[in-house]
């Protein structure tokens, strides 16, 4: 495994930076090592996947974990507010980086990556595959 690192910078839409990131360095599979920062504009998607929480309030980064195949990011964020409440769900596009965004990923190159239906689920689902 090797390890790209980076620091998104203020006004940074954190899910496709994540994935441009990839994109740019030919990565077809890596996964979420390290997320640390705080976000001015947040929009998750809630459990079951009915509903978002959309916010423009400061939030910390207390959690950031997922993988990224072949560009597209399947990634969970858990966030803090000034009161200490925290609330996560799937990072989706408009949660942008308020200061910073400290951001370590590891690329898996002895995996590759796929998308394939799964009839119990009723979604296309990542598997990984030993090269």
């Amino acid at each position: 495994m090797r390890e790209l690192s980076c620091r998104l910078k203020r006004g940074s839409d954190l899910k496709e930076t994540i994935e441009k990131i990839c994109i740019d360095n030919n990565v077809d599979t890596a996964v979420i090592l390290s997320g640390v920062g705080c976000l001015y504009q947040v929009r998750i998607r809630l459990a079951k996947a009915e509903g978002f929480l959309e916010d423009g309030n400061d939030y910390e980064i207390v959690s950031l974990n997922g993988t990224v195949s072949k560009g597209q990011a399947h990634i969970h964020i858990a966030l803090s507010d000034e009161t200490g409440k925290t609330v996560g769900g799937h990072l989706s596009e408009g949660c942008l980086v308020n200061t910073t965004c400290e951001l370590v990923m590891g690329v898996l190159e002895e995996y590759s990556s796929e998308r394939q239906y799964d009839q119990e689920t009723g979604y296309d689902e990542i598997c990984f595959v030993r090269k």
